[in-house]
């Protein structure tokens, strides 16, 4: 389902226990943050027993169902099950085990009893936790919202965002009236309509708590004055459709002039593992897009640097249009390696988007807005009217200065100010 999805959430099952099915059924719809999946049979024959309900959520790797087969394709099938109820069990035993948690300074005084019933902690919980120095002692007492009480991993970053008040605890005894006691603050929410999340938003939040908790955010601005490249949109659009079928939006243009930049400078073409930086060697330009809901989805233009501006834009228009219909499929959301958000597109002047996990920048470009811009020309100083627009590059400054991080917008910039206005379509 992609590197970074962990886990999923069962939707609905299609299949009963005792049904049969054919090859190429589909047992059960399955959804992420990003898209919802549907799983085909393997092969024809029974579905004997679920191991999940629905809206469950699920790590991935686990068996979420027991099929019996056809005998023609059994002792593969069998073998794959096999092979992933191995690893599932290898996993949940693995995560049973007392781990040694890096502690925080002074978290030898933390000594109290645990208060979750299930301290089942999987292995990305236990990978987080120690991302975050946070011990097995301080994870027993965050309220877990799981099925059956197991702690998620919106659980704890909403933990570690309210400032982790478990931390020291200790409890209140009798003998030690003094010692300290978790503030119980009770926030005025107010009063109004209350709406719930759907899925994909609450997944949504998850990740953008994760990015903020994980990439230490520096955003750095440019102006760019888009005239050159403006003026002849206009003067070609009308042509472009006619010629190639496509409509010829900023989009393709925007996407044409980062995936340049991004190859002057691979470093911020990245992502960080623990101690390593990964430079990837394709350009995948991922663009935000918003949802009938008003959710966001990030659609992928693959090796966008390899692809004219009529292939680059067909790539746009389809996916555009995948995303307004909610037809996305998983391909079409894999493999982004630098992502760009065209917040002015609701009119915003500016940004500071939050990057794109496991991504290292990300970059927003606002609305291109007319004003009187002082300019040089031959007959010196004057004053013109411009269209001129500002694009501001949030990155991780663990892995990218601001050498590079500055560098990398002022060379976008550069590549829409130059813009040839004598470009033929």
């Amino acid at each position: 389902m992609g590197e970074s999805i962990t886990e999923g959430t069962i939707i609905n099952w299609l299949i009963s226990e005792g049904d049969s099915f054919e090859e190429g059924d589909i047992i059960l719809e399955v959804a992420t943050d990003k898209v919802d999946n549907e799983v085909p049979a393997p092969a024809a024959g029974t579905l004997i027993k679920t191991m999940f309900q629905a809206k469950d959520v699920v790590p991935v790797g686990e068996v979420l169902a027991i099929l019996e087969v056809s005998e023609v394709k059994k002792s593969k099938v069998q073998n794959e099950l096999k092979a992933a109820s191995s690893s599932a069990a290898e996993n949940k035993v693995k995560s049973k085990r007392p781990k040694p948690v890096q502690q925080a300074s002074n978290s030898s005084s933390t000594s109290f009893s645990t208060s979750n019933a299930n301290t089942f902690f999987s292995p990305l919980i236990i990978k987080i936790a120690k991302e975050h120095h946070i011990s097995f002692e301080e994870l027993a007492r965050i309220p877990a919202t799981g099925h059956e009480g197991r702690l998620r991993k919106s659980d704890v970053f909403q933990y570690i965002e309210e400032g982790r008040p478990y931390k020291f605890a200790q409890p209140v005894t009798e003998k030690d009236p003094t010692a300290y006691r978790i503030p119980q603050l009770n926030f005025d929410k107010g009063k109004g309509k209350v709406i719930e999340m759907d899925r994909m938003r609450q997944m949504i939040a998850d990740h953008m708590v994760y990015s903020k908790h994980t990439s230490p955010h520096v955003t750095a601005y440019v102006e760019a004055d888009m005239t050159n490249m403006v003026n002849w949109r206009n003067a070609n659009k009308v042509a472009f459709q006619e010629k190639y079928g496509e409509r010829l939006t900023f989009t393709p243009l925007f996407v044409e002039a980062v995936a340049k930049a991004v190859k002057d400078f691979p470093n911020i073409n990245a992502s960080v593992d623990g101690n390593n930086i990964i430079v990837k060697e394709d350009i995948n330009i991922g663009m935000a897009t918003a949802l009938p809901s008003g959710n966001l989805i990030v659609p992928v233009v693959k090796n966008a640097d390899r692809k004219d501006l009529k292939t680059i834009a067909a790539n746009v228009n389809e996916l555009a249009g995948k995303a307004r219909e909610n037809k996305l499929a998983g391909d079409d959301i894999k493999g982004s390696t630098f992502t760009i958000s065209n917040v002015g597109t609701f009119g915003s002047v500016m940004g500071t988007p939050i990057i794109n996990q496991p991504e290292v920048a990300i970059l927003a470009l606002g609305i291109i807005k007319k004003r009187p811009e002082v300019i040089t020309t031959e007959k010196g100083d004057e004053i013109a009217i411009r269209s001129m627009m500002y694009l501001s590059l949030s990155f991780d400054h663990r892995v990218v200065d601001g050498f590079l991080g500055g560098s990398f917008v002022r060379r976008v910039a550069d590549y829409f100010e130059q813009f040839d206005t004598n470009r033929e379509i």
